[in-house]
């Protein structure tokens, strides 16, 4: 039922383009008639060559003259059907991408977390190529192929039924055969499928993290596992291959079978001194051939349509993965900052617990720190904010409005975030300062810059603002990226800031000015700082210390230093 889920939705996309479909049909039919017309004009070419000095010149010429007709339109006919099945394939292809695409904007951030990056770009990627290859055949040959068998049957039911009848009545053997195959060999080509995103998906990861590779020495680990699933793979595929390879050679002895038929009953039938003539006899071999041929390609392209199948079946699985929570409809007129976390509680996985009953409130301008140990939720607490995941239970407010019922995009619009992990964007320095806000004129990157300390390092780049970065055009270290991210945020200014680590990769002096440039840019706006280096939280308004997703001591520095509990400890240790 999946499968045939999965053939109509493809249908579906193909009905968009109506035009063009019944353009190739069109194309296809002129294509098969034509070609069957062919043995017609030559078998009466060869009738007008009664015996030895007894030629009908001219039945000869004007039968040639036909046929040399037929194959010149044929021929225009099948260049001008593989121009429209390309556009038609492509046209499918490029919707479907575009349909993932805007699925990826999407997604909840539970799916991403999920599944790797390999896998996902695979889907969209590999298998929609694998998917078009096969349509694009299936449209090339399906349709000559299906007209041709019609036709020839109706041009052999013309020149001898007996003969005809024999060749319908073996026909289904040769259908039998191909079905049995090909269902069979749809389930090897599905697991050929998932083994390739996962090798993909391997691959994409150890490149992205391939210093971290040799820094440990895995070079031989990981050329092992990816042997395995190299191994595997090829195991999958080489079952695919080989068990639907068997379709075309079993085809082709059936439909050898039909041939012999026919030449040995059309044979006597031309001896036995009946209405089938030598002409007669030469068109339905030329049919038996033609009929044979289409069933020999269709065999291929059914095996092909098996793996193209499966490859849009993984797409489709995309398609259809759960999307975030419908957005709001409330609206925050003004954004001072004022947050309430209200009796929230939260997990990623249902039986293991995380934040439980949390309560928080946080007024316009206060600088909250977030400290505590690894694991302890400090970030989910951040992704609960920016709604990146759903509160499993009580509710978050700004405002007073619940964030649930604001739209996503105004919610994360009052947020600017420098996250720990950065990430630059394949464009000029200039173009991913501005990326949050595109409109910034140049003075306001450049100030933006100067006050992340990030503009001594820009100009000594090969074309300054100019120089284009990322996808490894410009090599920048750790620190200069995350200076970037910094200015990032200072040239769009929010009501509210996250700073998530975001001086983990800068030197101690640097971070030094930058800290100051952060209090300037903290004033009078609402800011949450997540933070390991406690030297970085000491002049935050509120410094929670959480343990197991709880909030188990808030206070300014001195008073949480006074309480002499987890923070005072933890402080301590990294002072002592």
């Amino acid at each position: 039922m999946k499968k045939h889920g999965t053939v109509k939705r493809i249908l579906r996309y193909i009905g968009k383009y109506k035009i063009l479909l019944a353009l190739s049909i069109l194309l296809a039919a002129v294509s098969a008639v034509l070609t069957l017309y062919l043995p017609t004009a030559i078998g009466n070419a060869i009738d007008g060559i009664v015996s030895m000095g007894n030629v009908n010149y001219e039945t000869v010429k004007h039968w040639l003259a036909v046929g040399a007709v037929c194959v010149v339109i044929t021929a225009a006919a099948q260049w001008l059907m593989n121009v429209v099945n390309n556009k038609l394939t492509y046209g499918v292809a490029m919707d479907i991408r575009r349909d993932a695409s805007k699925k990826l904007g999407k997604l909840p951030f539970s799916y991403i977390d999920r599944h790797t990056e390999g896998e996902t770009v695979s889907r969209i990627i590999s298998d929609v190529d694998q998917f078009t290859d096969g349509l694009l055949m299936g449209f090339t040959q399906l349709f000559t192929g299906v007209l041709t068998i019609i036709g020839t049957i109706a041009f052999m039911l013309v020149i001898n039924p007996l003969i005809a009848l024999g060749v319908i009545i073996l026909t289904p053997m040769t259908l039998l055969i191909a079905r049995f195959i090909a269902t069979r060999t749809y389930k090897m080509f599905r697991s050929q499928s998932e083994t390739r995103g996962r090798l993909t998906g391997y691959i994409n990861e150890r490149v992205a993290n391939g210093k971290l590779v040799r820094a440990f020495d895995l070079a031989r680990q990981n050329t092992e596992e990816f042997s395995h699933l190299n191994e595997e793979l090829g195991h999958h595929t080489l079952r695919a291959v080989f068990f639907s390879s068997l379709v075309n050679p079993t085809t082709r002895f059936a439909t050898n079978l039909i041939y012999a038929a026919v030449a040995l009953c059309g044979a006597f039938a031309a001896m036995g001194g009946g209405a089938l003539t030598v002409g007669g006899l030469s068109c339905l071999l030329a049919y038996a051939t033609q009929y044979a041929k289409p069933f020999n390609e269709i065999s291929g392209v059914i095996t092909e349509l098996q793996g193209s199948i499966a490859c849009a079946e993984r797409v489709f699985e995309l398609l259809d993965a759960e999307i975030e929570s419908a957005d709001g409809n409330s609206h925050v007129e003004k954004v001072y900052g004022n947050i309430e976390f209200d009796n929230v509680s939260f997990s990623y996985k249902k039986d293991k617990k995380l934040i439980e009953n949390l309560n928080l409130t946080v007024k316009a301008g206060q600088r909250i720190a977030i400290v505590g140990k690894t694991g302890c939720g400090k970030t989910t607490l951040i992704n609960l904010l920016m709604r990146f995941y759903d509160v499993d239970s009580g509710e978050i407010r700004l405002e007073g409005v619940p964030v649930k019922d604001i739209p996503r995009s105004e919610l994360r619009g009052a947020f600017g975030m420098v996250l720990q992990d950065t990430y630059l964007f394949k464009a000029t320095v200039r173009e991913n300062i501005a990326f949050g806000c595109p409109e910034a004129t140049e003075e306001e990157i450049v100030n933006a810059a100067k006050r992340a300390h990030a503009h001594s390092f820009i100009t000594c780049l090969p074309e300054g603002y100019d120089t284009v970065i990322g996808d490894g055009e410009c090599e920048l270290s750790q620190g200069q990226k995350q200076l970037l991210s910094i200015a990032r945020v200072m040239v769009k200014l929010p009501p509210m800031l996250i700073l998530d680590e975001a001086t983990s990769s800068i030197d101690t002096r640097t971070e030094m000015k930058i800290q100051d440039a952060f209090n300037k840019m903290t004033e009078g706006r609402t800011s949450f700082i997540v933070a390991h280096r406690l030297s970085t939280v000491r002049n935050a308004d509120v410094i929670l210390y959480m343990e197991n997703g709880t909030i188990k001591e808030n206070g300014s520095h001195s008073e949480l230093l006074a309480l002499g509990g987890g923070y005072a400890n933890l402080y301590t240790s990294q002072f002592k």
